[in-house]
């Protein structure tokens, strides 16, 4: 299948244009069937066209690739079960009236004999025509889903298979060499000579990996199952309170530890703690072997966990050049506030109100405080008393791109003094130690701003006056227009003068005639 549409035009497995409008913030549902060497995927995406959500998600592990090594065929029952999930998912994508699904698939199919005839099957079944791709363009499509979650990402993106590993650089929102080598877990449970044997199958291929693509890179992306479980294992063993795994950062050091921790522990025990399928963790002990030498080999100053990979790279190859260049985590923020605000549009005009307080806040600080605003009332539907345990969890549960942990925390303690003065004695408490003590101290600041700014007006606060903030002297000061004065009363002037205490400085309003 080349992808090509009415027109001629090449556009890849989905055959036709999904951003015909470079200006375009949401995205029509689209569906993606991804055919692995492990798990067969149906991911449907709906909502913000740069940082899109999933209306509906569901994996099959069927194992497709366990002993091709040996067979260089399909494995029989995955192969059963795949094309059982496939006919599922196709009639799923029926009932939701959704445009042609676009299926690809990876290293298994593209390299078992029988590949071409399961192929066959899928169409003849289903009519789904799967576009198989070569481990280069996997990498590459892998490498653009890190992209569409970190537009600034910069370092080299690990993508682990049941049956390859792929590898790509990724510098200045571009995607460089591209790499493929057969380090997947289902490929090499099938190497002779046992426990040495596969070690220095490992080394070698990381060797030339290495050699191939340089090691000077600061950071490692880590896309697929394989690694995510193992980051999950990593938060179990330190007990980290966020279990979010996109964007969770690793030290060399720690990851080390851990999957030294590995070798030592009762996988099953942890398995079951840890809500991981047995399918998947019977993967992780080679997984981590090959983590391990591609650490020690590569030497990262860091290690990044990425829940987007291969399928919304595919979305991210069809996005203009104007879309991709937009903050996923800001359009996500705007289509959430369209969409469940009382008053869309106030979110904007309540972060003019009150940037005056955050004149000296680095660009990354303001973006997570435009995101603030722009949610600070999306969840007004929830009970008044538990409204801001919503926020809090909604900021820190959310599928967000371009958020580190610290970042999901800070917006949720934002929000959750938006609705609520203090913290203390909250259900949330492990997860707020995630954050400073003067980070914990600025989003209350700013959750009380947003309650304040909330409260004075139901329109445009701009337009009744503005905050002046004076570190120095600590004073906080209101000047009202003249029709503003009436829109100043109790209710506003006591968050006035709340905000004003977190501030640790003296509430002044004046009046402008």
């Amino acid at each position: 299948m080349d992808g090509r549409g009415e027109t001629g035009e090449d556009w890849g497995p989905f055959g036709r244009p999904l951003f015909n409008d470079p200006s375009v913030r949401a995205l029509s549902r689209v569906g993606v069937v991804d055919v692995g060497s492990n798990s067969v995927r149906l991911v449907v995406f709906d909502g913000a066209a740069r940082s899109p959500a999933y209306f509906f998600n569901e994996k099959i592990l069927c194992g497709l690739g366990t002993g091709l090594l040996e067979t260089g065929r399909l494995h029989p029952e995955g192969r059963i079960r795949a094309l059982a999930a496939i006919k599922r998912f196709q009639s799923l994508a029926d009932s939701m009236n959704l445009p042609p699904l676009s299926a690809v698939a990876t290293a298994a199919v593209r390299e078992a004999s029988d590949g071409p005839d399961f192929r066959a099957d899928v169409l003849r079944e289903t009519g789904l025509e799967i576009y198989v791709i070569d481990g280069k363009e996997e990498a590459r499509f892998s490498a653009q889903g890190v992209l569409l979650g970190w537009p600034e990402a910069n370092g080299l993106m690990c993508d682990i298979g049941g049956s390859s590993l792929e590898l790509a650089a990724i510098s200045k929102g571009q995607v460089g060499k591209c790499v493929t080598s057969p380090l997947g877990p289902l490929k090499l449970a099938g190497i002779p000579g046992g426990k040495k044997g596969l070690k220095d199958e490992i080394s070698r291929v990381v060797q030339q990996l290495a050699d191939d693509m340089g090691t000077d890179h600061q950071r490692l992306y880590l896309v697929g199952g394989s690694w995510r479980a193992i980051a999950r294992l990593d938060m179990e063993r330190r007990g980290y309170p966020l279990t979010v795994l996109h964007e969770y950062r690793m030290t060399p050091k720690s990851l080390i530890t851990t999957l030294k921790w590995i070798d030592e522990v009762d996988l099953e025990q942890v398995r079951q703690r840890t809500g991981t399928s047995s399918a998947r963790m019977a993967l992780v002990p080679i997984a981590a072997q090959v983590l391990r030498r591609l650490v020690r080999e590569f030497r990262p100053k860091e290690i990044a966990v990425s829940s987007y990979g291969i399928r919304e790279g595919l979305l991210y190859e069809q996005m203009p050049e104007r879309l991709r260049k937009r903050d996923p985590l800001i359009e996500a923020c705007y289509v959430a506030e369209q969409k469940d605000a009382r008053i869309p549009g106030f979110g904007k005009r309540l972060f003019t109100f009150l940037q005056p307080l955050f004149k000296a806040a680095k660009p990354n600080e303001l973006r997570v405080i435009k995101a603030a605003c722009l949610l600070h009332d999306v969840s007004w539907r929830a009970h008044p008393d538990y409204r801001h345990e919503v926020c809090f969890d909604n900021a820190t549960r959310a599928n967000l791109g371009g958020l580190t942990h610290q970042e999901r925390v800070f917006l949720g303690t934002a929000l959750l003094h938006r609705y609520k003065n203090g913290r203390e004695g909250s259900r949330f408490e492990p997860l707020f130690d995630i954050l400073s003590e003067k980070s914990a101290m600025h989003a209350e600041v700013l959750g009380k701003a947003m309650r304040f700014g909330a409260m004075l007006t139901m329109d445009d606060p701009t337009k009744l006056g503005g905050l002046k903030w004076f570190p120095k002297k600590r004073q906080l000061v209101l000047t009202l227009k003249n029709n503003g004065t009436d829109l100043f009363g109790e209710v506003a002037e006591g968050r006035f003068y709340t905000l004003a205490e977190a501030l640790g400085a003296e509430g002044i309003v004046k009046l402008r005639r």
